[in-house]
């Protein structure tokens, strides 16, 4: 093995060639080739295989990072594609969207000095060879079980768990609200990031695997959650969040202000052929306009892109803290500045201008204070320091809340923690509603795609974990 790997003395860190700036701003195709095989066992083998796996520790799937950075050293790739979907449903998709510099790139041993495993980009390389050299195969579970399982959401933790529960023999039932399967896999992240294709064909492998999709079914309207507990054993509800937190400012009424979901999915929809009443009027086009966006985490990232492909005069992103206090990946920010995106650092919109539409952001400086409760500094605005900053399209990207899901669902005892989330068990993933279980970020907000595939595994344990329980309880007494 030390012939094979520690190889980070000698060879440098090498991303997969990346498609020039100028090039890239033209279209919505990845920014990333593939690897050549031999290019990843390559950076494989930078790999120091240390005691204390610390890129292991900070994923949140705990993937076995390591193993199968070493088994692609080694060329052995069907071993190490078994290995990576061991632990993720979805490895090629986490591969590529993952903020791998906050997580497992980022708490590489070797990082300080040597510049971290490419980690993300061989998990991308060896899924797309499984997919590529079919290895990718349908469920085809030892057994199968009588008992059903509704699952309200159709986006990463719902079709993690599916694919958890179908494993297992169980029959499976995804209810989804959209006309297609992936959440925000589909409408929320652009194509430059996670080409369509890569989701749409986990589907197809789901269908193939006999999961069943209930789609533009929207659990209130359609179907009652009363109605799907008794046609199901068990309910899990994985229906992310949706609803745009608001500014609130003078003017944020005028047009030209939208929600930075409604302007990627638009955006996304015209990408797979769909008609966009909002984007063929202009209303959510970018198109020759100064465009600014408010945020900056990862989705105001996607906006930002989205914009510099659509054709935007200008972009600018504005955040009210720092670059080094930003939520959103590092690497992205890089992406977007290559792209032509100008940031303005410890800037906060106080209102919008304009007559008949947007035509400008106030702005204020911002100086940042003494760290508050949750350790992070206070934004403090700088007096005597406004600006007005040209803007056509205003988009803001200030996070997801939930929606009010008791009240949508029918479902009045249905219980909720102080910001809407659904308040559960965290040992059972029950929540108040007994066989309803829920997980991903309608439990625990706004969060990774990663951490939804890992609430929608570990649900799938509890709601095996409990129709065992209550088979075994059915035995027992049809047996006295």
């Amino acid at each position: 093995m030390a012939e094979r790997m520690l190889k980070f003395v000698g060879t440098s860190q090498a991303m997969p060639d990346k498609r020039p700036a100028a090039e890239r701003r033209r279209d919505f195709g990845e920014i990333y080739a593939g690897y050549a095989r031999e290019k990843a066992a390559e950076q494989a083998a930078r790999c120091s295989q240390c005691g204390v796996p610390f890129c292991q520790i900070h994923c949140p799937l705990n993937n076995n990072i390591p193993d199968w950075l070493k088994l692609t050293a080694e060329g052995r790739l069907e071993e190490a594609y078994e290995l990576s979907s061991a632990t993720n449903n979805f490895p090629e998709i986490c591969g590529r969207i993952c903020p791998q510099d906050r997580l497992c790139e980022g708490n590489c041993v070797i990082e300080k000095g040597f510049d971290s495993v490419t980690i993300g980009s061989v998990e991308k390389f060896i899924t797309d060879t499984a997919w590529s050299q079919g290895w990718v195969r349908p469920i085809r579970p030892r057994r199968e079980r009588r008992e059903s399982v509704a699952i309200v959401g159709a986006g990463p933790a719902g079709l993690a768990a599916a694919e958890q529960l179908r494993r297992k023999g169980y029959q499976v039932t995804i209810y989804d609200r959209y006309d297609r399967v992936g959440g925000l896999l589909i409408y929320g992240i652009p194509n430059f990031k996670l080409e369509k294709e890569i989701v749409q064909r986990r589907e197809a492998l789901l269908r193939d695997s006999k999961v069943t999709f209930e789609l533009e079914c929207d659990v209130g309207r359609d179907v009652s959650l009363a109605e799907l507990r008794q046609r199901h054993d068990a309910v899990l509800l994985a229906t992310g969040v949706y609803k745009a937190r608001e500014i609130a400012a003078p003017g944020v009424g005028l047009p030209g202000i939208a929600a930075a979901l409604d302007y990627l999915t638009a955006s996304n929809r015209i990408g797979l052929g769909d008609q966009v009443p909002a984007f063929e009027s202009g209303a959510l086009d970018a198109r020759g306009k100064n465009v600014v966006v408010l945020g900056g985490g990862d989705t105001a990232m996607d906006c930002v892109r989205t914009a510099v492909r659509q054709g935007a005069r200008t972009v600018k992103c504005l955040y009210r803290r720092d670059r080094a206090n930003m939520p959103g990946s590092q690497r992205e920010v890089k992406h977007a500045e290559e792209e032509g995106v100008e940031f303005v650092w410890l800037t906060a919109p106080q209102s919008f201008l304009g007559k008949n539409e947007v035509s400008h952001v106030r702005s204020v400086r911002i100086h940042l204070g003494m760290p508050d409760a949750s350790g992070r500094q206070t934004p403090q605005e700088i007096p005597n320091s406004h600006a007005n900053i040209e803007a056509d399209l205003v988009l803001t990207a200030l996070g997801f809340d939930a929606e009010d899901l008791p009240a949508a669902m029918g479902a009045p005892d249905l219980a909720v923690n102080g910001g809407g989330t659904l308040k559960i068990d965290w040992r059972s993933m029950m929540t108040s509603l007994d066989g309803v279980f829920a997980a991903g970020d309608i439990v625990r907000g706004a969060s990774l795609v990663v951490w939804a595939v890992r609430d929608g595994r570990d649900a799938a344990e509890r709601i095996h974990g409990y129709l065992t329980t209550r088979a075994q309880a059915a035995l027992r007494l049809a047996g006295e």
